[in-house]
This record gives C-alpha cells, structure tokens and sequence, in this order.
C-alpha cells in the first residue's frame, strides 16, 4: 500500500512554476558553494569572494565590532535572566539566544574579556600575545564572521528548495555502500572542499536538527567530511614551504581523507552511536527510491516537493538572520574564551610536547627525518588546524613538513573552530570523543602521507 501510495506520487504531474522553484535557489546555491572559483591565482568558491571582499573592506573594524558583539552576548544574557516579564522571558528569538546555562554564560563572559584585553593590548601577555588572543581575534574570528555571514544567509538555497533532497537520492548508492551516510553527506564535502570546513559543519548541524541525519551519520559527516578547503591548503602549503608541490600535496591529502573516513565511521566511538533521530524533529529523510521508478525522476519529484514547503522569501530571510545571530552571540564567544585557551596551552606550556612523545619512535620507524622536532606537530593541532604548520616551518626536511602539512590537513578535529562548533551543536560528541577521533584519524592517515612523501621524495 505504500509503495503504490509513493508509486502515485512520483506519476504525479507538477506545474513548471513548482519545477523552477527548486531549480533556480538550487541552482544559484550551486553557484555560490559548490562551483570552484579561480581568483587571483586562488581556487575559492562564490560565497568566498564575497566573504573575502567584505573582510577586505571592514577588516580595521571587525576586532572592535566583535568584541563588542561579544559583550552583547553577556550583557544579553545577563539581562534577559534579570527580566521578569514573561513575554521577554519567552519570547522565542531572545530566549534561545541568551536564555543559556551558567557553563555557556561565564565562557562568553571569559570571551568578551579576552577580546577587550586583546583588543586594548592590556593584560596578562599569555592572553593578548600574538601567539594567543591576537591570533583569534585578528585572524580566525574576521574569517568567521564574514563566512558564517554569507554561509547563514544563503544556506537556505542547498537546504530548503531541493537540492540536498536530488543530490541525496541520486548518489546515495555511492555514499551509502562506501561510508554508510546518506547521499546528501556528499554536498557538506562539497562545500567543505570547495569554500570551508566551517561551513560543512554548520551544513551538518543544521541537517541533523532539522531531521535529515541520524545522530550517527551526523557524527560522522561532521568529523570525517568537513575537509579543508583548497584555498586554506594553499595557505598551509605555502607557510611549510611547499607549494611547488601542491598538487601531489593536496592529492595525498585527499587520499589520507578518503581512508579515514571509510575507517573512522566502523570503530568507536563513531560506530557507537545510535541510528536514531534528533527527539524534537524525528526522521525526515527518504532516499530509498521505490520500484519502477528512475533514480533521476525519483529525486527530482522529492526536490520539487521540498522546494513547495518553502511558502514566503520572508520565512527563509528571518531563519538566515536567527542563524548569523545564533552564530555572532552564541559560537563566536566560545571561540573567542576556548581558542585562546587552546592556543595557551600550545604555546606556553609543555603538554602537547609531553602527550607527542609516543610519536617519536613512531616517527622513526616511518623514517621520518626530524622525528623528536616534528613529533609535536601531530598533536598540537587539536588546539588549531593551523599549529602543526607554525611548529613545522623551522624543521629542515622537505619530507617532514611535508608530511606535517598532510596531517594538519587531514585530522580534522580542531578545538578553535569545528570542535567548538560541535560541542555547542546538538550533535552528540564530546570533548573526549573529539581527542580520540582526532587520535585515530591521526594513526590512520600517518603510515598513508609518509609512505606518499617517501614516493614522491624518493
């Protein structure tokens, strides 16, 4: 009875006006996220021109904007549990954005001093070096304030009118045999690959609370699929001195990828967790396609159906400006308060040296040159993707920053940036989940990227 209800569906006709509704968001969403871009020599996406033209115009503001963005986010928090008025109380914009818990309330609050302290030069040096808060608050937080700008704004035309349901159903029978993920996993890579690993995971948290991934399939994409973008290898290969080599650089790099992420997802803690759906939505997804229907056809009829649920352009703005709200008050604070943290203990305390001796004589049975130098940079990049790069420039070997730019690249798992954005996401990972992915990605693709430069540098 269901298959003959499904069956009926599919036969049924649907006007042009309902077929171009899915195909021009869609196909201006393509544009903006998935189609590379060259610039300058660079290979970015639409949403990164407009990213990087907007930094480029405001970048001797953003610190001070953010910063005081940052003290909104306390002061909004703090005011809105001070107010007794049941209708701000309530109220559902303001409460979910400043209705926090004390955990979240001091972590902001501890951003919003270490931004002011950067910003003003005061303070202790381990907070405001250039090592430390500068880095977060001059270069990582402008990069996320201008692509999560674009990126909430106009992620509504992947989600919302079609697409993700087409590209799902067509190459579902790729995505499910080799990851065990649905096919619409293969546009987060996309828009990872191509514009930001940010924006992959902000792609992923949204498809899970709105029902579309499983909480295993959404653990899975968001630390196994959101890769750096070509652009950011780029950067990382040019600081360690290799991007005479990027091609063969970056190709490793994918490699490495494509292992762990058939790898990762079939041992704990990933294996681990449950198949079911986000409580206050449940499923939303079907890619199955019924008998005697095309593939083809069969996505295209879910694409349009989910393009006739959008009913005004005014709902689809107010989400996107909720979602660059969300991400301004709510992430950027932690990124600010846990960033800075990280980079802290990277840099002015021997931990991450202490936890890497273990990878020394690993190292050296890889015939890594260098190995007690380089043995840190395997680790220290859970603080920040970008730390490995900084610790691997001064090493001699062209072999060994080699390798260190491969991993920096294909572990992943950073607390500044994508791990933040997990933890405050409802995707179930925790920190210590998120150190022994990182672990395993990093034992998983180490054998593959020195095996790769001992070809390439033989």
């Amino acid at each position: 009875m269901e298959l003959e209800k499904q069956e009926q569906q599919v036969a049924g006709e649907y006007t042009s006006k309902q077929l171009m509704k899915f195909l021009l968001p869609s196909l201006i969403g393509v544009l903006l996220f998935l189609v590379p871009i060259s610039v300058d020599g660079t290979v970015t996406i639409g949403l990164g021109v407009l990213a990087d033209g907007l930094q480029a115009a405001i970048s001797n503001y953003i610190p001070l904007f953010m910063t005081i963005v940052l003290w909104i986010s306390t002061i909004g928090t703090v005011a809105i549990k001070s107010v007794n008025n049941p209708a701000i109380r309530n109220h559902k914009f303001l409460s979910s954005l400043f209705d926090i818990g004390l955990i979240w309330f001091i972590l902001r609050l501890i951003g919003a001093v270490f931004a002011t302290l950067t910003l003003i030069g005061a303070g202790p040096e381990i907070i405001s070096s250039e090592l430390t808060g500068q880095v977060v608050l001059f270069d990582l937080i402008p990069v996320l304030m201008v692509w999560f700008l674009f990126a909430s704004l106009f992620m509504p035309l992947l989600l919302e009118f079609g697409l993700m349901d087409f590209i799902g159903t067509v190459v579902r029978k790729i995505m499910h045999p080799l990851f065990k993920l649905p096919g619409r996993s293969s546009v987060d890579a996309m828009a990872s690959w191509m514009g930001s690993g940010t924006v992959g995971v902000l792609l992923t948290t949204q498809q899970y609370e709105g029902g579309y991934y499983s909480k295993r399939e959404a653990a899975v994409v968001a630390t196994n699929f959101s890769i750096a973008s070509i652009a950011f290898s780029l950067v990382i290969a040019r600081f360690i001195g290799i991007d005479h080599m990027f091609v063969q650089f970056y190709f490793t790099v994918v490699v490495c990828g494509v292992v762990a992420a058939v790898v990762c997802p079939r041992i704990p803690p990933l294996s681990l967790k449950k198949n079911t759906y986000y409580e206050p939505i449940g499923k939303q997804i079907d890619e199955e396609v019924p008998v005697g229907i095309s593939t083809f056809r069969w996505g295209v009829d879910q694409a349009v159906r989910k393009a006739d649920q959008v009913k005004s352009a005014k709902d689809v703005i107010t989400r996107g400006i909720f979602n660059v709200a969300d991400i301004w008050l709510g992430l950027i604070p932690l990124v600010m308060a846990l960033g800075t943290i990280a980079l802290i203990i990277a840099e002015f305390t021997p931990i991450f040296t202490f936890i890497s001796y273990p990878i020394i004589p690993l190292l050296n049975l890889l015939q890594i040159p260098e190995a007690a130098e380089a043995a840190p940079a395997m680790i220290v990049g859970f603080a920040d993707m970008f730390l490995p790069a900084v610790v691997g420039a001064g090493i001699e070997s062209e072999l060994t920053r080699f390798v260190i730019g491969v991993m920096s690249l294909t572990q992943l798992v950073y607390m500044s940036e994508i791990g933040i954005l997990l933890i405050k996401s409802k995707i179930p990972l925790n920190i210590l989940e998120l150190f022994i992915i990182f672990l395993q990605r990093t034992i998983i693709t180490l054998p593959i990227a020195a095996l790769m430069a001992h070809v390439l540098f033989f």
